[in-house]
């Protein structure tokens, strides 16, 4: 069991994707507004739902997962935490979902499709969404002049602005992730907005110091 900020707690079922970096600076990027509406995809057991229910006592969640055996483990941690009313996992194709008019759609998809890493888990890999078919849903789901937030490997950003731009959501904000300072950089976050105007504004976060201590933004990250 994972213990999550606010006193909500996690439960990863087997083979089901852990608590990661990835879902822990993703929730810090995202801001939401007030009563906010959001549509996770690809939500797994509830990871991010959760995270954005423990940051933000006004937004409900509904989490698409095509997994069943993830879809159950995250009603199980909605029942755990008593969020009912505000966080749902819902057991069906992204692809295919129809409701429409979220005001925050994110994501943290899988990263690889293919070669070497075909031998990862469903979790990881593109086999059931490709980035196309990911921005496709968010554009579709979203209200006008709203956001969709992910995490992703940042030799893919260029992929991922282009697929944003086909589908009318403007890249607005992107942060460069490095796990060590003076390291490379291992991950991006993004968040592009339906209708929104070109103009990209750039950000970093350094989680740890040269000699390995926790930055002050790992541990506000981390309720640390």
């Amino acid at each position: 069991m994972e213990y999550l900020p606010n006193g909500y707690t996690l439960t990863v079922g087997e083979g089901c994707f852990p608590l990661s970096t990835d879902s822990m600076v993703l929730s810090s990027f995202v801001r939401l507004p007030k009563n906010a509406r959001v549509l996770d995809l690809g939500s797994g057991c509830g990871t991010l739902g959760l995270l954005l229910c423990a940051a933000n006592d006004s937004c409900h969640v509904t989490g698409l997962e095509l997994c069943e055996t993830a879809h159950s483990c995250a009603l199980e941690n909605i029942r755990a935490n008593s969020l009912e009313q505000r966080l749902n996992s819902i057991c069906t194709d992204l692809r295919t979902y129809a409701e429409t008019g979220f005001d925050v759609c994110v994501s943290n998809p899988p990263y690889f499709s293919g070669g070497p890493a075909a031998k990862l888990t469903v979790a990881r890999r593109e086999d059931s969404c490709t980035t196309e078919e990911l921005f496709r849903a968010a554009a579709k789901a979203l209200r006008y002049g709203g956001d969709f937030y992910l995490v992703h490997r940042p030799e893919r950003l260029g992929q991922l602005c282009a697929c944003a731009e086909a589908n009318g959501l403007a890249p607005k904000r992107l942060q460069l992730v490095r796990h060590k300072e003076g390291g490379p950089v291992s991950l991006i976050l993004l968040v592009c907005r339906k209708g929104g105007k070109h103009g990209l504004l750039w950000e970093e976060l350094t989680l740890h110091k040269a000699d390995g201590t926790p930055t002050d933004e790992f541990r506000s990250i981390y309720h640390i």
